[in-house]
């Protein structure tokens, strides 16, 4: 079992940054893919960014490509979404999720975090 809890979510204006964490529970978390994802109001939730058990190996969606990077770090549990230049088009709820490994379906799945952009 692991459980997510995402933070670091808010308010910031066009062209600003915000970094997401994800802390994850329990000892099997360095052996897990993790995504991130995203859901816009009316819209379906779409793939963000994946990074793959040891971080050697990193996915991101064209829209935010050369804008977001994923990270982990396996001795704290965590995963980041450092996301700079927002747009406005960004503002959605972002969950974090893991798998166990890129390509497999994400087991669990973190409760969400708003990000909102103004423009």
């Amino acid at each position: 079992q692991v459980q997510l809890v995402e933070s670091g979510g808010g308010l910031v204006q066009a062209g600003g940054s915000l970094r997401l964490s994800c802390a994850a529970s329990g000892r099997t978390f360095s052996s897990y893919a993790m995504g991130w994802f995203r859901q816009a109001p009316g819209k379906e939730r779409e793939f963000v960014a994946a990074i793959s058990w040891s971080g050697g190996s990193r996915y991101y969606a064209d829209s935010v490509k050369g804008r977001f990077t994923i990270a982990r770090d396996n001795a704290k549990n965590t995963v980041y979404l450092q996301m700079n230049s927002l747009k406005p088009e960004d503002t959605a709820v972002y969950y974090c999720a893991a798998a166990r490994s890129i390509g497999y379906e994400y087991d669990y799945w973190g409760q969400g975090t708003q990000v909102t952009v103004s423009s």
